[in-house]
């Protein structure tokens, strides 16, 4: 319930649309950091009580002290509090007062069509450059003769801005646009003009790395279904993590706060308990933006070998180019859907050294033919679970993992058990956090 008034823009009468905005994708922003963090843990120590009871409802004797199904761990900070984020999407719709070309966020929901698009100045999470770069696409759409697509079979032509920057200093912006009638010369001036104003006019302060222009007719569109194409700078901008370089495309998952991620991802090092011997499978259950298996690369120093599986073949060409430019040897990339690949790579897995997988599904959680394919492996004896929603369809994936053998679904494998759980704070000022559960047999 809490969620939902969040997500509406739920606030007490009298509240100005930038406490609006705070409140519903902020909703933490008027505590103390500290406070904020003893929030997520009682959310988190309530999913982990919830776990055990449904793994005592299957008759396995789960519960430990507090009514946890493992101990539970404080919440690891973030390194960074403010400003944290390294990709903001903005929406072009109408604003408070009424302009239709106003670039920021919403409250309000489609459903209940109350929807307005708030600047995102004052918003904590949000770095300067992104409210920046946003700024300026308002000023050139506000210049433009052309509309901007608030309905897709309304017309209109100008929609969202994503923003994306790394620790490195890059900047790219990639600008969403619905061709409806044009044609290929009316399209080509338009980019013509939006470059212009970026690279000679006033979007020149915001010293752009990469400009991108995506013609897209549907609400979201992978570069297979319409190509992302570069009207300046470079093609990639490049990320720091662990002392590792990542190039990053305009459709590579990255996770939303770096220096989170470096203190997650050494955790999950740590949490594998690799021996040199030791091969780690990098599962990448992504919903078709690109993964960049940084996990498994982050931690290849400490493999034996590092297999990762991804959907996306372009999130494979980037996985491979990053191995080699790091020098790292002893990966291989399968290219395929988990469901599809996982199942064929395990049952013929014949491989001695101890096997450590580590999945970090999107909302939607696990294939089932993933779950049972992992389950069944006998070589998987840790099991890295990462989930940004564990009381989602997580919690089937867990229930799937730690159950009694049950051949009628195929889970015929030794069940896992949940041994230790870390929330990490990756989204200060939000009420999410990233649960990892090991799990192991």
């Amino acid at each position: 319930k809490e969620k939902k008034k969040a997500r509406e823009g739920y606030s007490l009468p009298g509240s100005s649309w930038e406490e609006r905005l705070a409140n519903a994708v902020t909703p933490l922003w008027r505590l103390p950091y500290q406070e904020q963090l003893q929030v997520k843990y009682e959310s988190q120590r309530k999913i982990l009580q919830t776990l055990a009871s449904r793994l005592e409802e299957l008759g396995i004797d789960a519960q430990k002290p507090g009514g946890l199904c493992c101990p539970l761990q404080p919440v690891v900070p973030s390194p960074v509090i403010n400003g944290y984020r390294n990709k903001s999407t903005f929406s072009v719709n109408r604003g408070p007062d009424g302009n239709l070309k106003t670039v920021g966020l919403y409250v309000g929901t489609g459903r209940a069509r109350n929807i307005v698009c708030v600047k995102a100045n004052h918003m904590e999470n949000i770095p300067p450059k992104h409210k920046q770069v946003a700024q300026c696409y308002e000023e050139f759409i506000r210049r433009s003769p052309l509309d901007p697509c608030i309905l897709f079979h309304e017309g209109g032509h100008w929609r969202e801005l994503v923003v994306r920057t790394t620790s490195c200093g890059h900047t790219m912006a990639i600008v969403t646009f619905h061709p409806q009638e044009l044609g290929q010369e009316a399209l080509a001036t338009q980019k013509a003009l939006l470059k212009e104003f970026f690279v000679c006019g006033p979007g020149t302060v915001c010293a752009l790395t990469s400009l991108y222009f995506q013609e897209s007719t549907m609400t979201r569109c992978s570069h297979e279904q319409s190509p992302f194409q570069l009207l300046h700078g470079e093609p990639h901008i490049f990320e720091e993590v662990l002392g590792l370089k990542f190039r990053i495309s305009p459709d590579a998952f990255f996770q939303v706060n770096t220096g989170g991620a470096e203190v997650l991802y050494q955790a999950a090092g740590e949490l594998s308990q690799a021996g040199g011997d030791t091969v780690l499978l990098d599962i990448c259950c992504g919903t078709g933006e690109q993964w960049l298996c940084t996990i498994g690369l982050s931690l290849a120093h400490q493999m034996s070998k590092i297999i990762g599986i991804e959907v996306v073949e372009k999130a494979i060409e980037d996985a491979r180019w990053n191995a080699a430019f790091n020098g790292i040897s002893n990966c291989e990339f399968h290219s395929g859907k988990a469901e599809a690949v996982l199942p064929q790579l395990l049952s013929s897995w014949e491989d001695a050294r101890p096997l450590v997988a580590v999945v970090n599904p999107s909302r939607a959680g696990l294939h089932y033919r993933v779950v049972q394919a992992i389950r069944n492996c006998k070589s998987i004896r840790r099991l890295l679970y990462i989930s940004c929603k564990p009381e989602g369809e997580a919690m089937r994936n867990l229930l799937e993992l730690c159950c009694p053998p049950d051949p009628g679904k195929k889970l015929v494998g030794e069940p896992f058990a949940p041994t230790l759980a870390i929330p990490f704070d990756m989204f200060p000022h939000t009420v999410h956090c990233e649960l990892v559960l090991l799990l192991t047999r």
